[in-house]
């Protein structure tokens, strides 16, 4: 009688495994979504498995879908895809993340990657290095767009001349995502529901972002929160 070999029951998600890396695909725009969609549905290796129209429901989804890779735009609204990595690497670590923007912007690039990012791919060139690096980020390789590399580098070095040191947050996480509602109209109300915090909570942060930010008032706020790519002009 011959023996049969044994195989694992577990999945092989490394790139030319058992089956394709599992995606989920997050942008506001549908026609940005269905073209990133068509360049990594057409890899034997890569399959796009759910979608979102923003970070609070790339979060949902990740949680109720089996993936391996989210891909994730920044500007989005309720939730930006840096506050969705954020969240994701919290809650499931194993979770491979990547930033597909149009900001080629040295603060986003940090902040992606302290908020568990592996990758920094610009939508302009997502059709010569969005595959590349998914692929990277399955291996468990970290992928900076070209380019990036020299001009991080020569950055520091000014930096380091002038006695500057690396950009810091200004804000904690909470307070971003208030000032990102904020900006986006909501009202106190609405935002309390939405972050399952109290109104004067709410009211706390808001006052707390003012002074730290040395702004007036609601509109300010929302000027801020487009030049840090919270909301889109």
């Amino acid at each position: 009688m011959s023996s049969v070999p044994a195989t694992s029951s577990v999945p092989d998600r490394r790139p030319g495994g058992g089956r394709p890396t599992r995606v989920l695909l997050a942008d506001d725009h549908t026609l940005v979504r269905r073209g990133v969609r068509l360049i990594l549905d057409g890899e034997p290796d890569l399959s796009v498995v759910a979608e979102a129209g923003d970070g609070a429901e790339a979060v949902a989804r990740a949680r109720d879908t089996d993936v391996d890779l989210a891909v994730l735009d920044i500007a989005m609204p309720r939730m930006t895809g840096l506050q969705a990595a954020r969240e994701l690497s919290r809650r499931l670590p194993d979770l491979r993340i990547l930033i597909l923007t149009m900001y080629d912007n040295e603060q986003y690039f940090f902040e992606a990657l302290k908020a568990g990012a592996c990758g920094y791919v610009l939508k302009s060139v997502a059709d010569r290095d969005l595959v590349e690096a998914c692929r990277a980020a399955m291996r468990d390789e970290p992928f900076i767009y070209p380019g990036a590399e020299t001009a991080l580098v020569r950055t520091y070095l000014e930096r380091m001349r002038r006695g500057e040191a690396l950009p810091v947050r200004t804000v904690t996480d909470r307070e971003e995502e208030v000032l990102k509602l904020v900006a986006e109209g909501h009202t106190t109300k609405e935002i309390a529901e939405l972050l399952y915090i109290s109104a004067k909570t709410v009211e706390s942060h808001r006052a707390n972002l003012l002074q730290k930010l040395g702004l007036r008032d609601r509109l300010e706020l929302t000027r801020y929160a487009i030049r840090a790519g919270l909301i889109e002009p």
